[in-house]
C-alpha cells in the first residue's frame, strides 16, 4: 500500500451509480498505467479494468463493459471508475493501484500491484 487513496464507495440499489476515485501521491501518476480491481467477501481478487497511457482502457472483465467507464484527471492525479447499472454481484472492496511504473497494463488483471490503496466498499443491494 502506500501511493494511493480511494474514495466514493458506498451503498446503491440495483441499477443504481457510483463514481470512485483514486487519488495518487505523486504528480507523475499520468505517466503510469494505473487500474482498479476488487474483491468480494470469500473470493479472490479480480482485476476489474486499466488505463494506459496514452490513454487506452484494458477491459479484465467482461461483465463490467459497457457499465463500467474511466477517466483521469491528471491535473489532480486522480483516476475516476465510473460505474453505472451495479448489479449485487458488483459488491466487493475496490482497490486501485500500478503496477511499478509501467506505462502499459499488463494483459493479466491478476498481476500484483507494487502500490495500492486501503479500498472503498461498494455495496449494491435492494
Amino acid at each position: 500500500q502506500g501511493q494511493f487513496v480511494e474514495s466514493g464507495g458506498g451503498s446503491v440499489q440495483p441499477g443504481g451509480s457510483l463514481r470512485l476515485s483514486c487519488a495518487a501521491a505523486d504528480d507523475n501518476s499520468e505517466l503510469y498505467a494505473i487500474a482498479w480491481i476488487r474483491q468480494a467477501p470469500g473470493k479472490e481478487r479480480e482485476g476489474v479494468l486499466c488505463v494506459e497511457n496514452p490513454f487506452r482502457v484494458v477491459y479484465y472483465l467482461e461483465t463490467v463493459k459497457g457499465r463500467f467507464s474511466v477517466s483521469r484527471d491528471n491535473a489532480k492525479n486522480t483516476v475516476y471508475l465510473e460505474m453505472s447499472s451495479l448489479k449485487p454481484e458488483d459488491t466487493a472492496v475496490y482497490y486501485c493501484g500500478r503496477y511499478g511504473y509501467s506505462a502499459v497494463c499488463p494483459g493479466n488483471g491478476r498481476a500484483p500491484f507494487d502500490s495500492w490503496g486501503q479500498g472503498t466498499q461498494v455495496t449494491v443491494s435492494s
